[in-house]
């Protein structure tokens, strides 16, 4: 048995997680909304200000559900993960594409990609998509904002240092770290995707535009490396000082004038496609749309639609008589 092999196997076969340890999941994600008001707001405030008979029906899906069911009802930790890992292997299955490789820009600590880890190991055993990890981070921590379109106001240089060892130790075989500015590492990244294997999902959290201008070179490629929609989850678009002059929304901004066939758009009425629709994650979902892409060249690839016309089928035809009775 080969190495990836072996590594494929062990996605597979890994024990589905019992309702207890899902219920100790909520209990510690209870226990730390305690002391961070961020984790507050959404377990009180978007949480519970939905539907009694949703909530009381969560309940259920929590312990007994099966993983597309938790996320549906939005119950596994870092939703703007669970939600986009799915999608892109549905998406990936649904085209016989049989792995996908995935992206987190901005590790810090790393404690959002050992979770984006441990949700993509529940995504691959539930629709038999690989998934490969990557995170890309300098390790040293944020550099020096070039302006206020960094917003300085929130970050400074030295924040988010990495304790690289700690995490290269904690990270399973399918996770790799990509060491350096992203301006230098994203050419071998790309190097490293094809078609059989496309990027499908990426998060930005480099907080600055300036990081966030050169991670988007990532989009370049060939359009074969892509899926033609490529699920983007935007960390840094929700603070108040948030506009489209500064951060992520200025750099995607510039992003989408200078590619004529890349567009970066929010996801399309995503809210309405959700059970619990007050979680502030869902407009942080936007697409990339690889325009250029092959399936989106005209072609014949099927036989033609055809809809039926019920009204069409009542009326009467020339000189048919409609008896009364």
């Amino acid at each position: 048995m080969t190495a990836a092999t072996a590594s494929s196997t062990d996605r597979q076969t890994r024990p589905a997680r019992s309702s207890l340890q899902r219920f100790g999941t909520l209990l510690y994600a209870l226990k730390r909304a305690r002391n961070d008001k961020e984790k507050y707001r959404k377990i009180f405030i978007e949480r519970l200000t939905e539907p009694l008979h949703l909530n009381l029906i969560a309940c259920g899906v929590l312990l007994f559900g099966k993983l597309r069911h938790r996320i549906a009802f939005d119950l596994v930790v870092r939703q703007q993960f669970a939600f986009p890992i799915l999608y892109a292997a549905e998406q990936a299955a649904a085209r016989n594409i049989r792995r996908i490789s995935i992206v987190e820009f901005g590790v810090a600590s790393g404690s959002g990609l050992l979770n984006m880890c441990t949700i993509a190991a529940d995504v691959m055993r539930a629709t038999g998509v690989e998934i490969e990890v990557y995170g890309f981070d300098s390790t040293t921590g944020m550099p020096t904002p070039i302006d206020h379109r960094d917003h300085p106001e929130h970050w400074q240089e030295g924040d988010f240092p990495m304790d690289v060892d700690r995490l290269q130790q904690a990270l399973p075989p399918f996770a790799h770290l990509l060491i350096g500015d992203v301006e230098s590492t994203i050419p071998a990244f790309l190097a490293t995707l094809s078609p059989e294997a496309p990027l499908a999902f990426v998060s930005l959290d480099l907080d600055y535009y300036s990081s966030t201008k050169k991670a988007l070179e990532a989009f370049k490629g060939p359009p074969g490396l892509y899926m033609p929609s490529v699920v983007v989850y935007l960390d840094d678009i929700v603070e108040d000082s948030t506009n489209p002059w500064c951060g992520e929304n200025l750099a995607i901004r510039e992003f989408n004038e200078e590619t004529e066939l890349r567009k970066i758009a929010p996801f399309p009425l995503l809210r309405t496609k959700r059970i619990f629709k007050n979680a502030r994650w869902i407009d942080q979902i936007y697409l990339l749309q690889v325009l250029d892409h092959e399936e989106r060249r005209p072609k014949i690839r099927r036989q033609g639609h055809t809809l039926p016309n019920e009204y069409i089928a009542l009326r009467p035809r020339a000189g048919q008589v409609i008896d009364a009775d």
